[in-house]
């Protein structure tokens, strides 16, 4: 359906920022839910942010409410993460995802396409 290719991790220093995009094609992102995921060494998959088909409603994880940003462009075909003040816990595999439903999920066992990770090292 869709092939999901993300990007823009690497090292950063504790307070930095980062964003990551999330490249798609096979199809185009309006009509999918966008999710950006987790997993830090030893530890399950984690749920971050997810937004909306239309873009308009968002929701994030607890962790990183006020800190990361969800976001989408159509006409780019691309969904981001932008992520503010970056916390050694924040070091993790980040993967977006796509949802092909009109309900939004934080559920990662509900999402059937998946990037295949960036790092996202943050030094204290």
């Amino acid at each position: 359906q869709v092939q999901l290719v993300d990007s823009g991790g690497g090292l950063v220093q504790a307070g930095g920022s980062l964003r990551l995009s999330c490249a798609a094609s096979g199809r185009t992102l309006s009509t999918l839910s966008m999710g950006w995921f987790r997993q830090g060494p030893g530890k399950e998959r984690e749920f971050v942010a997810v937004i909306s088909w239309s873009g308009r409603n968002t929701i994030y994880a607890d962790s990183v409410k006020g800190r990361f940003t969800i976001s989408r462009d159509d006409a780019k075909n691309t969904a981001f993460l932008q992520m503010n003040s970056l916390k050694p816990e924040d070091t993790a595999v980040y993967y977006c995802a796509a949802h092909d439903r009109p309900s939004m999920t934080t559920e990662a066992r509900e999402y059937d396409n998946w990037g295949r990770g960036t790092q996202v090292t943050v030094s204290s």
